[in-house]
């Protein structure tokens, strides 16, 4: 009979058995991962192998016309499902096969490109790669671009004649302009950067530019903002025209703008050199003392008030540097470094000290 108060004790695991035991479950979880891990990037593999190899293609360079636009920061990648669509090429997976073994296929640029249906991928991305099959279309306007200006950089970057652009810019009632522009399309073919569709005709073009241009004034605030200056809209492109052609810096349109303001609050002439050279049919060059007596209605050391119309295309800063000028009692203003910063002053001798020392120091 046994004495259940005599109980032998069960023998323990020694700690290094504990120890061992989680160590050993522990390699066996790691194997089985890495084992998993290993089968699995193989099928991988052996999928996207597969999906390359089975890839149909089109061989040769194709035949016919068919434009692609490539889009801003679009990959081959993704291009490639719309070259299939279009029948440009056989399958995506076909020109990802290229893209995928060339290694510029990276740097795709943005814009219409002359392509032919039923080419190799090869063919495909050597012709998107290729900057001479690029067709014209890309085209930016730099702030501060005249008509004239506009209409050169429009034919030079697209497949729409200057001659169609200045005869669609001859009838300005066709393009959409705000009735407060008057019919005058300078100054309202907003500055920036367009992607002319290939066969975009010249109305089609410079109706885009002035809606651009309204999208800018809605965004701005152009006509309650201008009323609140005791102007018209049309008043203060005038003056955004002239403030950005007269300063380098976005920083000093304000005072520049409060500048003008000023001088028109004491009928003074505004002086303006930029508004003289418009009136001579020129943006830059040194003026001489018979051009600057030369009676144009740009002349604004002759006559006082601004000018009959804007005198180039203004840009987002500049609207609002016209809409909201600095506070300063400034009447002139003067380039004092190279940089392109202005001396502003309302004192007369302070403004031709300036005069002569940036002459002095072949600042202009």
């Amino acid at each position: 009979m046994t004495d259940l108060l005599d109980e032998t004790p069960v023998p323990r695991a020694s700690r290094r058995q504990k120890r061992k035991a989680p160590r050993v479950l522990g390699v066996v979880v790691v194997l089985v991962i890495v084992v998993a891990l290993t089968v699995t990037a193989a099928y991988g593999v052996g999928r996207l192998r597969s999906h390359f190899q089975s890839a149909p293609d089109y061989s040769g360079s194709g035949s016919g016309r068919a434009v692609v636009q490539v889009k801003p920061g679009e990959s081959a990648y993704r291009l490639a499902t719309r070259l299939a669509d279009m029948g440009i090429v056989k399958s995506a997976a076909a020109f990802r096969k290229a893209a995928n073994g060339n290694s510029k296929a990276s740097s795709l640029q943005p814009g219409f490109y002359q392509l032919h249906v039923h080419m190799s991928a090869a063919s495909a991305l050597a012709l998107l790669l290729d900057p001479n099959a690029r067709l014209l279309g890309h085209v930016t306007i730099p702030e501060g671009s005249t008509e004239n200006q506009t209409l050169a950089l429009i034919a030079k970057n697209t497949e729409v004649p200057l001659a169609d652009l200045k005869q669609a810019a001859g009838n300005p009632a066709a393009l959409g302009l705000p009735a407060y522009a008057g019919g005058h399309l300078e100054g309202f073919l907003f500055p920036a950067t367009y992607d002319i569709q290939p066969g975009t005709g010249a109305v089609e073009v410079l109706t885009m530019m002035v809606q651009r241009f309204e999208e800018s004034a809605a965004a701005n605030g152009l006509v309650q903002r201008s009323k609140a200056l005791g102007l018209t809209p049309y008043q203060v492109v005038t003056v955004a025209s002239l403030i950005e052609r007269e300063s380098r810096l976005q920083e000093e349109y304000p005072k520049v703008s409060r500048v003008v303001y000023n001088r028109l609050a004491k009928h003074m002439t505004l002086g303006i050199d930029a508004a003289i050279l418009y009136g001579l049919g020129r943006t830059s060059g040194v003026l001489h003392a018979s051009e600057l007596a030369k009676d144009t209605p740009y002349n604004t050391r002759l006559h006082a008030g601004l000018p009959p119309t804007p005198i180039a295309s203004p840009g987002d800063a500049a609207l609002e540097g016209a809409l909201n000028p600095a506070p300063g009692d400034w009447l002139y203003y003067v380039l004092a470094d190279k940089d392109g910063h202005q001396l502003f002053t309302s004192s007369y001798q302070e403004f031709l000290r300036q005069v002569a020392k940036s002459k002095a120091e072949g600042i202009f």
